[in-house]
């Protein structure tokens, strides 16, 4: 085996690394003055089966366009010198939110960013908790995995809610199956039944409008489910709402902590207590040192991506890693 991980994810990919009990293998980056580069393994990839580690979230100074770039060159890198299969890590897969056309002449990208990790030769794409799994899985034509972090929210889930009653709560009808699986996961991890909520939200020209609210959270510990928080405005709303309507505590959980402008607005709000993102991007680790008193938690998901790594060079089981019954 060979595994790399691209600049700007060393942290999670040396932390997978460790899952592995193996270290990351050397790679050189070089950056031109003209905006070009240059990206290389500094070891042999011949014969090997080669995993590549890079998280597409932007972040200051270099946006998701340069790191799909990179992360592109190099996966075609390892083809171009031989390595036996190539597997794209892919934490936050970029451009995933435009899955299908709403308007008129509309680009479907994800399909789009599909094809160019083809091109590029990849065997296997793996990633987390993307906008829409099934868009994801249609999308690309080479083998696409989708890790379950549905398990690493649970635990903190219980212990966030004590001994109130739990509802879990999409922010939109869009992730209302993601809640819903969270929901059958909580139930089966606590044994207890858990309470289900959502909210509608229409989103045109920026403009967000809907009030439509389903769901009893009253005197409940609500947990507002996405996949990602950007600027936290769709979080925000939904908040508000659950605390107009007598919810005891409101916490949030995303995946992927992107962070992006405006969200200070969600770190200083008083309607929700707790937010719970993973490591998947470097900006949640960014926006932890920034705002210091912000009630922001992150998960490691280093070991998930290891245990994945390990399954899938030694060809072993991954049904528990991604959420199915064998």
């Amino acid at each position: 085996m060979r595994f790399f991980a691209l600049k700007g994810s060393e942290q999670l990919g040396a932390a997978a690394a460790r899952a592995l009990s193996i270290e990351l293998d050397p790679h050189e980056e070089r950056d031109f003055e003209d905006g070009e580069h240059k990206a290389r393994p500094l070891v042999s990839v011949r014969g090997r089966d080669v995993y590549v580690l890079h998280s597409l979230g932007g972040s200051s100074g270099v946006s998701a366009n340069d790191k799909l770039c990179k992360l592109l060159f190099f996966l075609a890198t390892c083809k171009e010198n031989g390595a036996a299969r190539v597997t794209a890590i892919v934490p936050y897969l970029a451009y995933a939110r435009k899955d299908r056309q709403t308007k008129a002449h509309d680009p479907v990208t994800t399909r789009y960013v599909a094809q160019l990790f083809e091109a590029m030769g990849i065997n296997r794409i793996v990633t987390l908790d993307v906008h829409n799994f099934a868009a994801f899985q249609n999308a690309f034509r080479c083998e696409s995995i989708h890790l379950d972090t549905r398990k690493l929210f649970a635990p903190l889930i219980a212990k966030l809610a004590g001994d109130l009653p739990i509802t879990i709560f999409s922010p939109d009808s869009g992730g209302v199956k993601r809640a819903q699986l969270l929901k059958e996961t909580l139930e089966a991890e606590t044994r207890t039944q858990i309470g289900f909520g959502f909210m509608e939200k229409r989103r045109s020209r920026n403009v967000v409008s809907g009030e439509l609210f389903a769901g009893d959270v009253a005197d409940n510990a609500v947990f507002i489910v996405d996949d990602l928080i950007s600027t936290g405005g769709t979080l925000l709303r939904a908040a508000l709402a659950c605390r107009e309507r007598g919810a005891r505590t409101v916490h949030a959980i995303a995946t992927h902590g992107l962070f992006g402008k405006g969200a200070s607005m969600l770190f200083g709000s008083q309607a929700i207590d707790r937010i719970i993102v993973t490591d998947s991007v470097d900006s949640a680790a960014v926006a932890k040192a920034r705002y210091p008193q912000a009630p922001l938690d992150i998960l490691p998901i280093g070991h998930l991506i290891g245990k994945a790594i390990r399954r899938l060079h030694t060809q072993g089981s991954i049904s528990d890693l991604i959420g199915i019954d064998d």
